[in-house]
């Protein structure tokens, strides 16, 4: 599905707002700008291309032609879905696919694996912004706590996201099994307690429009980068932008 991106001008005029519109009003609650992680904040096509990587060192000798393939592979060939990253890359022999899905499956989800993620453009700095205008940030995530909470919030501090400090929130899963729109619909309406919800910030269109449908009067933008296959179509308003590029 093709989206209708914002111009980088009109990119620009938006990420701009929402920094000054992080400034706190006397007697206001204050301003509360909701992150996702995955594909928004983070590219995690590294992580999966370091786990490839991975498996490519151990087929070397058993097989060797899949394991070339995987070696040579760049995070521009990854999709959203596994097998098409393999189909990608050449590996399309059904039971080392399914072997590379169990392999990556265990790797993919766990916190050892965190520090591959890279910022999106623009992102530590927009964040950095956000906070020190005076915005609450909350990085609303389809992660869980068990397996991934130490490291996600190993990888916002080392990128140098404000986190672990007054004015932030980490907010995970409290279970891996339960599906992250089932997550963000269930909690979404809580983010309220933080303060004025301003702007969301999501890369699956059916999260931008639950939250949206939550907050009418906040900035829900969808990060045009990797989403589940068959999303919804956007409501008419959420914006659309490919990073934080100002």
């Amino acid at each position: 599905m093709a989206f209708s991106r914002l111009s980088p001008a009109a990119q620009k005029q938006l990420l701009d707002a929402v920094v000054a519109s992080s400034h706190k009003k006397p007697g206001a609650p204050p301003p509360v700008i909701v992150f996702d992680l995955d594909g928004t904040l983070f590219d995690n096509r590294p992580r999966s291309l370091a786990i490839l990587h991975e498996l490519a060192s151990r087929w070397r000798e058993r097989e060797p032609e899949a394991a070339t393939s995987l070696a040579r592979a760049t995070s521009e060939q990854l999709a959203y879905l596994l097998t098409e990253s393999l189909a990608n890359v050449g590996v399309t022999r059904t039971d080392l696919v399914a072997e590379a899905e169990v392999f990556w499956r265990e790797r993919f989800f766990v916190d050892q694996y965190l520090k591959h993620d890279q910022p999106l453009a623009g992102a530590v700095q927009f964040a950095k912004d956000c906070y020190a205008a005076g915005a609450l940030l909350v990085y609303f995530t389809g992660r869980d706590l068990p397996l991934m909470g130490a490291g996600t919030f190993a990888s916002l501090r080392d990128s140098g996201f404000p986190i672990g400090v007054v004015g932030t929130e980490l907010v995970l899963k409290p279970d891996a099994a339960m599906p992250d729109e089932a997550f963000k619909r269930l909690i979404g309406p809580d983010l309220a307690r933080v303060g004025d919800v301003i702007a969301i910030f999501d890369n699956e269109p059916g999260n931008c429009n639950v939250l949206g449908e939550h907050f009418t009067s906040a900035d829900s933008c969808f990060v045009d980068t990797q989403h589940l296959p068959g999303a919804p179509a956007l409501a008419p308003s959420v914006k659309v932008i490919v990073d934080f590029q100002r």
